[in-house]
């Protein structure tokens, strides 16, 4: 595990006990910790994409549908295998899009991979978010939504969330506002529902079937599993003279990313009402 999630750990760690939790009860929550890759401007690391910018597609590929935006390229080749837990391709990239809806504060999207060496042309209408870098930091994904968690089982469940709360308002001089998460658990505004989960929910009624077994973050991961591919932190909706913020999410079943069915993803958002 590298230095920098080990260091994650041992302050949600000392901060989780400062609070009151049993040491047995914290070193259980941490079982289900899970290695992600936040993607950002200000971080320090190798540059495995960029945020924003032009529409870029392949030449054969048809127009976007109007508002639909270019939110980030993905550079797979780029990023290493052990920064997540999905079985991304080795190379080519992944072209994130989303749309943002004020009236129903949601989201929708795509995204799209792109083969090595397949030219990407500039179209045009895609201008809505400046270009920056989007470079590496290994990082370290928590439960913090309570659909997950047992309070039976884990009765400082709130403590437990409060502890890892402190350690990412701690973490956020480290990065811009605006960044991606690539793998690990996803969290709302809220910390109430989880994303992943309803967009599981939401591929089972669509295909007519019950829904299967809620994935547990202390179980390994299966193949049937929903997975967050990535995570928006920096959305926002423009409500006049007012500004929402929110997070976008893209998820998908752990066998799709396998097979390289990206089409297959589901795009959510969660926007705190005006």
């Amino acid at each position: 595990m590298k230095t920098e999630m080990l260091d994650k750990m041992n302050r949600f760690r000392e901060n989780a006990l400062a609070g009151g939790v049993p040491s047995a009860e914290v070193e259980r929550w941490l079982e289900a910790a899970r290695p992600c890759a936040t993607l950002a401007s200000t971080v320090e690391g190798p540059v495995v994409g960029h945020f924003g910018g032009p529409h870029l597609l392949p030449a054969d590929a048809p127009q976007l549908p109007a508002g639909l935006r270019l939110i980030a390229v993905l550079d797979l080749a780029a990023l290493p295998d052990d920064a997540t837990t999905l079985v991304l391709p080795s190379d080519g990239r992944l072209l994130f899009f989303a749309q943002l809806h004020p009236d129903d504060l949601d989201a929708s999207g795509r995204v799209m991979y792109v083969p090595a060496g397949t030219l990407l042309d500039e179209r045009p209408g895609g201008d809505g978010y400046d270009r920056a870098e989007l470079r590496l930091k290994y990082d370290l994904s928590l439960p913090d939504n309570e659909v997950l968690i047992d309070p039976v089982e884990y009765p400082h469940a709130k403590e437990l969330r409060q502890a890892w709360s402190d350690v990412l308002y701690e973490d956020r001089h480290r990065r811009h506002e605006s960044h991606l998460q690539i793998d690990g658990y996803s969290r709302d505004s809220y910390g109430e529902d989880d994303p992943i989960t309803a967009s599981a929910a939401m591929a089972a009624l669509r295909a007519g079937k019950p829904e299967g077994r809620r994935a547990s973050p202390w179980a390994p991961p299966r193949p049937d599993d929903w997975a967050l591919l990535a995570q928006w932190y920096g959305g926002a909706l423009d409500f006049g003279n007012l500004r929402v913020g929110g997070d976008v999410f893209w998820t998908i079943a752990r066998k799709d990313v396998k097979a390289r069915r990206f089409d297959q993803v589901t795009v959510l958002g969660c926007f705190e009402g005006p």
